[in-house]
């Protein structure tokens, strides 16, 4: 079915952001219709999106990074491809205002959840693969990471904030730091956990509160480290 005016102008608008022009524009509206509008939806281009992405990442960090490990370069490609990074890009791009859902998601707010956001990056990946080609995909994900592959820290990227206290530590053979329980707060489906962390080469707890108390360590982590960083 052809697309009306409105909607291939807010293609065109989209398609100026990514820095591609669609030859066929139906693949961009393709990879912005989520399954809750019908059968015809991003869920193929977001499989193949999914493989793409994830190819030519590690393709550019085994030129970028010629000496890291296999492990390490796991690792990275692991944090550049995650849920989280795909929908951070896809707000760069403002992709919730192009997104097409059903009137259930637009009511719970679907075009804010990371992983359509994310889903949706994939599937355009995918599109502009299908609509122009290897190389035409391999330089939209060389550009959309460029930012991120430049600041990227091989050392700390990938790595939880708990890791790399204990690795800072252990490095310098230091005690390793110890975590307990402050207090728990809320009800039983809201729950709030504040956490300390004891790192002896600083005789300091380093406290935190979060909805988990796995969040709360590592935010408790991150303290240290942002301490032990200024020693």
């Amino acid at each position: 079915m052809p697309l009306d005016v409105e909607r291939e102008a807010k293609l065109k608008e989209l398609s100026n952001k990514l820095g591609y022009q669609f030859s066929d524009s139906s693949w961009l509206n393709l990879a912005l219709t989520h399954r809750s509008l019908g059968a015809k939806n991003n869920e193929r281009l977001e499989f193949l999106g999914d493989s793409l992405v994830n190819f030519m990442v590690a393709d550019i960090l085994f030129h970028q990074f010629t000496k890291l490990p296999e492990g390490d370069l796991s690792r990275i490609r692991a944090h550049l491809v995650k849920g989280e990074t795909l929908a951070e890009i896809g707000r760069e791009y403002d992709l919730s205002l192009y997104l097409s859902l059903g009137p259930g998601e637009l009511k719970s707010g679907g075009y804010r959840r990371d992983s359509i956001i994310a889903d949706s990056v994939e599937a355009i990946i995918a599109a502009i693969y299908k609509d122009g080609g290897l190389e035409a995909c391999r330089s939209f994900v060389q550009r959309i990471y460029a930012q991120r592959l430049q600041a990227l820290d091989p050392k700390k990227v990938g790595k939880d904030p708990k890791t790399r206290l204990q690795e800072w530590l252990q490095s310098r053979q230091e005690p390793l730091p110890e975590y307990s329980i402050i207090s728990v707060n809320g009800a039983a489906h809201a729950q709030h956990f504040t956490v300390a962390c004891y790192v002896s080469k600083l005789n300091t707890k380093f406290e935190a509160t979060d909805t988990s108390r796995r969040k709360a360590e590592q935010q408790a982590a991150e303290y240290a480290l942002a301490a032990l960083a200024k020693q």
